[in-house]
C-alpha cells in the first residue's frame, strides 16, 4: 500500500511556531540566566528613564538599538554555552575558548551600553540631582528621615561589627534607642533653631538612653556611643542637605 506523501504545515503556522521557539528561547534564558534578568531589569530602567527624560527620537533608537544588542548578545551567549555542554561530556578546552568568546561579546556589548548611557543621560541625571538635593534642602522632614534612616544602617553596622552579644533589637554596641533619640533630638534642634525645644528634646531622649541602662539592657558606655553616632550622623547630614 503506497504511503501518503507528508503534507508540509501551513506557512502561517509555521511562522507562528517559530515566534513561539524563538519566545521559549527568551522565556528559557530569563528563568536559567541571572545576568538575562540584571540586562532586563536594567532595559527596563532605562526605557523608563527615556520616557522621564524626554530623549529625542535619534537618542531613543540609540538606547533601543543597545538594549537589542546587549540582550542579543546574552542570548547567543546562553546559545552557545548550551551547545557545548550537549557535545562535551567533561572539561573541554576548546569548548572553554568558545564559552569565553561568547562571554567576551557580551562584555563588550555591556561596556558599550555602559557608554551610550552616559553620553545619553548623564547630563539629563546630572540637573536632575542638582534639582533634587534643592528640593532637599527645602524639606526638613526628608532630611530628618534621611538621617535616621543612615543611623539605624549605622546601628547594625556597628551590631555586626562588634559582636557584644545580643540581638539586633535588644542588646549590643552600640545602643539603638540611643542613637535614634539622640538624632531625634539634634534634628528637632536644627529644625526649631529653639533652644528650649532643644533641651527638652534632649532631655527626652537622656531618659531613653537612661531607660536602657536602668534595664541593663545596655551598658553605660554602649548608651554613649550610640548617643555619639546618632548625633554625629545627625550634624553631618543636616550639614551637607540643610544648612
Amino acid at each position: 500500500m503506497a504511503t501518503r506523501p507528508h503534507r508540509a504545515a501551513p506557512s502561517g503556522r509555521s511562522l507562528i511556531r517559530s515566534f513561539n521557539h524563538a519566545i521559549d528561547g527568551v522565556v528559557y534564558a530569563l528563568r536559567t540566566q541571572r545576568n538575562m534578568r540584571i540586562h532586563v531589569t536594567a532595559a527596563t530602567l532605562v526605557l523608563l528613564a527615556s520616557l522621564f527624560f524626554r530623549v529625542s527620537r535619534v537618542e531613543f533608537l540609540a538606547v533601543l538599538l543597545t538594549i537589542s544588542f546587549v540582550i542579543g548578545t546574552e542570548l547567543v551567549n546562553t546559545a552557545v554555552e548550551a551547545t557545548i555542554d550537549v557535545a562535551t561530556d567533561g572539561f573541554d578546552p576548546v569548548g572553554k575558548i568558545a564559552k569565553d568568546v561568547a562571554a567576551g561579546a557580551v562584555l563588550v556589548s555591556a561596556v558599550s551600553s555602559v557608554v551610550v548611557g552616559y553620553v545619553i543621560f548623564f547630563g539629563r541625571l546630572t540637573d536632575a540631582t542638582h534639582v533634587l538635593l534643592e528640593r532637599v534642602r527645602q524639606a526638613p522632614s526628608h532630611v530628618s528621615v534621611v538621617a535616621l534612616g543612615i543611623t539605624v544602617i549605622a546601628v547594625l553596622v556597628g551590631k555586626a561589627v562588634s559582636h557584644e552579644g545580643g540581638t539586633w533589637l535588644h542588646g549590643g554596641w552600640p545602643s539603638g534607642h540611643a542613637a535614634l533619640a539622640t538624632g531625634g533630638a539634634a534634628a528637632i534642634a536644627y529644625i526649631t533653631e529653639n533652644a528650649s525645644a532643644a533641651v527638652i528634646a534632649l532631655f527626652l531622649a537622656a531618659l531613653v538612653a537612661q531607660s536602657r541602662v536602668e534595664s541593663e539592657t545596655h551598658t553605660v558606655w554602649q548608651v554613649l556611643w550610640g548617643a555619639v553616632l546618632g548625633l554625629l550622623i545627625t550634624t553631618v547630614v543636616f550639614t551637607l542637605f540643610w544648612f
